[in-house]
């Protein structure tokens, strides 16, 4: 059988050789919760094959089980090549909802608690060449605790409003990879555009004397900066750029980045491929500059859902012509919105020019009402995204194409309004620890507390109507009882808007609770007209920085995406894309 999914998927940080552990897993529903007893971290008893990395609920997994599931156990073999004798052996899971629990011929070897952030689990000591082991996962959710962040995946049994189907389980590449023990553990690039350099920090599983490390920094096969240093825990590497070409929408040039660690001797001990772009992100007057020159977001929110593959993206081509798709029709960049996506949809950002916000799946926890009832340990949940978000950051924080990080959407109903600000307070400011290089939306739509955006959701439906709530003094504010101390000129926004839901001829409801923000039928005509004139509002307003349009796909019965949700589009390109390429009144272009 061909493996789902073969590509590397971390293509930041590549290495040649790896083992992609993708394929048919054995697995068990444990809707008893009495596995451990049964001791089936030994050997479960299958009720079949899924296909990872697909979740059960969907289709492609080969299972397509929707209700809830509470636990789920997997099981296959693997081995080891002989030629990763004497190296570190890591067994890497892409993301597992929601705890993970992983057991070797047995024996516990590691755990992890989050659904949408990579982990590792080193195996050196507890595998060898030659000897076929047995790989046994239990992964463990409960949407319903309220103490868990989940994103959009239904609380209910049936998908409802703005939650859909769920995903449990492993739904990114599950695969391993042989490391000298002295190799490379990842490396921050820190991007300076106005000084024409990058600089590099290294972090190394191990440190012995006289290892040195090498970065050299390609314009396709042309070296055009390289530099040798010693390898220690402090080491930092700067290269100036001769010539320096910028990445952007317009030209998103990427240089190739080449890491190698070498022994004392002048052995290779580790080579590692990456690849960054030189740019600058900062906030001005009011407005968005991408390197010194103010930009217009003309965004669209894509949740990163598919029919087949709920979470998990059929193919590497599924998430490239997602983003050709929005781009097409005349998008510039896409909120994330309420999920993690895979590292190789921020490749074919990274590689085709397109402006990304990063932001957390944070529904689910019921400090604040999203449709969720109140879990009396409710503070628990912030012991887990804390870790769970600095994951996000630090994985993610290479990509030149993502511009903002946004760690909340909609906080309202706090349980309490004074630990809803410290937590929104040292979010942000984490987040700033980890990458000072970025503007921070505390969290999108509301209730702000500590914030460089001033981001509002508006579904007006008609133009009048969305005016009014721009022309507010001093601001739009969703709830200034707590608010109003937030505000501080900060650009403005609307990064939700329109949701406009149309069904084309010939095409039926997706469901009996299908709907959109407008509570009318509209034809084909009459939503382009909608969508046009709402659009046109904000961009000849001169208050608003950007827009973030609802958005790309439909999703199950949220049918107000400009595609269906097999992404065939439903209104005219032409008129589509004459829309979202509106300059706004105050552009320099």
């Amino acid at each position: 059988m061909k493996i789902p999914r073969p590509e590397y998927p971390r293509p930041q940080f590549e290495r040649k050789d790896f083992l992609n552990l993708n394929g048919e897993w054995d697995y068990a529903f444990d809707y008893s919760r009495s596995g451990e007893e049964r001791f089936w971290e030994k050997g479960i008893i299958p009720q079949g094959k899924i296909l990872v990395p697909f979740c059960p609920e969907s289709v492609l997994s080969g299972v397509g089980f929707t209700d809830f599931i509470d636990r789920i156990w997997y099981q296959r073999s693997f081995s080891i090549p002989d030629s990763w004798a004497g190296k570190k052996i890591l067994l890497h899971f892409g993301g597992v909802d929601y705890e993970s629990v992983i057991y070797v011929d047995g024996t516990e070897v590691g755990r992890h608690t989050g659904g949408v952030t990579p982990f590792t689990v080193d195996l050196t000591h507890k595998v060898q060449s030659g000897t076929i082991h047995q790989l046994v996962l239990l992964a463990k959710d409960d949407v319903r605790s309220g103490l868990q962040p989940v994103g959009k995946q239904s609380p209910w049994l049936k998908s409802a409003l703005c939650s859909y189907t769920r995903t449990t389980g492993i739904w990114q590449t599950v695969w391993m990879e042989a490391v000298d023990f002295c190799g490379l553990e990842k490396c921050r690039i820190l991007p300076d555009y106005d000084n024409g350099s990058f600089t590099f920090l290294p972090v190394f599983y191990n440190i012995r004397k006289g290892m040195k490390f090498s970065v050299s920094v390609l314009d396709g096969e042309k070296e055009v900066a390289s530099a040798l240093i010693h390898a220690g825990s402090a080491a930092v590497l700067q290269l100036s750029l001769p010539c320096p070409r910028a990445w952007s929408p317009e030209d998103p040039f990427l240089y190739t980045i080449k890491y190698v660690v070498y022994d004392k001797d002048g052995k290779i001990l580790d080579e590692v491929s990456s690849y960054a772009g030189l740019r600058k992100i900062h906030l001005e007057d009011g407005r968005y500059f991408l390197n010194n020159k103010p930009i217009f977001l003309r965004f669209v929110l894509d949740q990163g859902f598919y029919r087949d593959g709920i979470w998990t993206a059929p193919s590497d081509e599924a998430l490239k012509q997602d983003i050709l798709l929005a781009m097409k029709a005349g998008f510039n960049g896409a909120r994330l919105h309420q999920k993690i996506f895979e590292e190789r949809f921020h490749y074919w950002a990274d590689h085709l020019g397109y402006l990304t916000w990063g932001e957390f799946a944070d529904w689910g926890m019921s400090f604040w009402s999203h449709e969720q009832a109140p879990n009396p340990d409710y503070m628990k949940s912030f012991r887990n995204l804390f870790p769970e978000w600095t994951a996000v950051v630090e994985r993610d924080c290479n990509h030149p194409s993502i511009i903002t990080w946004s760690p909340f959407n909609e906080t309202r109903s706090a349980m309490d309004i004074t630990e809803h600000r410290r937590i929104i307070r040292d979010i942000v400011e984490l987040t700033k620890k980890l990458d000072p290089s970025r503007p921070v939306n505390d969290t999108s739509g509301y209730c702000h507390v500590k914030t460089d955006l001033w981001t509002v959701h508006l579904y007006a439906q008609n133009e009048e109507e969305l005016k009014k709530f721009l022309d507010r003094d001093p601001v739009y504010i969703q709830y200034p009882e707590l608010e109003k101390d937030a505000w501080e000129n900060q650009p403005y926004l609307v990064d939700e808007y329109g949701g406009v839901s149309f069904i084309p001829e010939g095409e039926t409801p997706y469901a009996d609770n299908s709907w959109g923000y407008n509570s009318e039928i509209l034809d084909q005509q009459e939503t382009e007209q909608r969508i046009h004139a709402l659009t046109e509002v904000l961009v000849k307003h001169p208050r608003v920085a950007g827009y973030c349009y609802t958005q790309l796909t439909d999703i199950e019965q949220e049918q107000n995406g400009i595609y269906n949700y097999d992404r065939k589009l439903k209104l005219d390109e032409k008129v589509v894309r004459k829309c979202f390429t509106m300059k706004p009144s105050w552009s320099h272009f």
